[in-house]
């Protein structure tokens, strides 16, 4: 089976939808960021370099340093589908921060979301 479109697209070139999807709704790009490091364990630095090289998405997810244990606690539907269902490990992974970037487009507060409460 072909790999999905997703996985060879550049991060750097969805990242600024995320960026304004959020910012249409109120929230910043710092929270999108927050967002993003949670899940991946990534630090700004490397988040910078990462959308400066234009690492696709497979690459995004498979180095992630530190992916977050509590992002399995992320469930809900993103495109109609259930992300806890997913089976796929970086398709799941990319449908985690849909689902973080719908949360925090919809006014969900950021520690909500970090699932720190």
């Amino acid at each position: 089976m072909p790999k999905h479109r997703i996985y060879t697209t550049s991060f750097a070139s969805v990242y600024p939808l995320y960026v304004a999807k959020a910012e249409r709704k109120g929230r910043t790009r710092a929270e999108v960021d927050a967002v993003i490091r949670w899940l991946t364990g990534y630090s700004d630095a490397e988040l910078t370099a990462l959308l400066a090289g234009k690492t696709d998405f497979e690459t995004f997810f498979a180095e992630a340093p530190a992916p977050n244990p509590a992002r399995a606690l992320i469930t809900g539907m993103v495109c109609g589908v259930r992300v806890e269902a997913v089976a796929e490990p970086t398709m799941r992974e990319i449908r985690y921060l849909d689902r973080l970037i719908d949360e925090l487009a919809r006014g969900r507060p950021l520690e909500k979301i970090l699932r720190k409460g």
